[in-house]
Formats: C-alpha cells, sequence, structure tokens
C-alpha cells in the first residue's frame, strides 16, 4: 500500500471518500454529444454542467441540492407599484433595518422602473398608459 493510502485510512474521515461507492466515474469529455449530454440541477446563477464536466467533482460524496426558491423570481412575481402623479420616488427596501441605502428612482419616463439593489418596480400612472406597463427600466 502507498503512504498517501495510508495516511488516508489513518485519518478516518477521509478513509469513507477513498471507500465511497457514490463516486461513479464520468464519461471522458470527448465521448459527450449534444445528443447524449445529461445537465444537472439549474442554480440560481444559471449554471448546470453536463456529466463529465470536472466542476461535479465537489458533490461525489453527496449530492447537489439547489434551492428552488430564486430571489428574482420571487421578486419578479410581486405587481409594480402605482406610484400616482409622483414624478420622483425612493426605495429604501421597505425596511430601515433589512433594507438598502436610499435610492431616487425617476418616473418621467412611460414604463416601469426597477430599483436597482431590490427589484421592487415602480410607475407614474399620469406617464404609463395602455402598453407602456410593458416597457422595462433598471434604475442603478
Amino acid at each position: 500500500m502507498n503512504r498517501l493510502l495510508q495516511k488516508s485510512v489513518s485519518r478516518g474521515s477521509l478513509a469513507v471518500r477513498a471507500s465511497s461507492t457514490i463516486t461513479v466515474k464520468p464519461p471522458a469529455p470527448s465521448q459527450i454529444t449534444q445528443k447524449n449530454a445529461q445537465f444537472d440541477k439549474v442554480t440560481h446563477t444559471g449554471q448546470a454542467w453536463d456529466q463529465a464536466d470536472y466542476r461535479l467533482q465537489r458533490f461525489d460524496i453527496s449530492a447537489k441540492s439547489v434551492n428552488p426558491n430564486v430571489a428574482m423570481h420571487l421578486v419578479d412575481q410581486r405587481p409594480p407599484e402605482d406610484c400616482g402623479d409622483e414624478r420622483v420616488i425612493f426605495c429604501d427596501g421597505g425596511h430601515p433595518a433589512l433594507g438598502h441605502p436610499k435610492v431616487y428612482i425617476n418616473l418621467d419616463k412611460p414604463g416601469v422602473h426597477a430599483c436597482g439593489y431590490c427589484g421592487n418596480r415602480f410607475y407614474n400612472s399620469h406617464v404609463t398608459k395602455g402598453d407602456d406597463i410593458q416597457i422595462q427600466h433598471l434604475n442603478c
């Protein structure tokens, strides 16, 4: 037995990894085509790798867990806020202790204006009429 294997067996926690049956040898990258590629779960950043990607090595002992409640999807479910005839409004995240720095948003242009920090959306009902609600602006 070589020295490296002896050290890993004597350490205990590494012995589980060395003798784990969960690991499956992935196919070579040259064997992956567009037809047989199998991608893992998509993360909140939009990342998903095929079964031969070296970045999946960190999930060889336990399964990859992905939270389906991505913040941008939850913010998108909230309808835009009608600000009446206000031309300039501010957004502070909604709570002084848990929010973000105060950001002033100009609502002169028609459409929905989003806060660059939290994604909350606002519009001026006197300027935005009909199909103008489909126009999206991001204010940073």
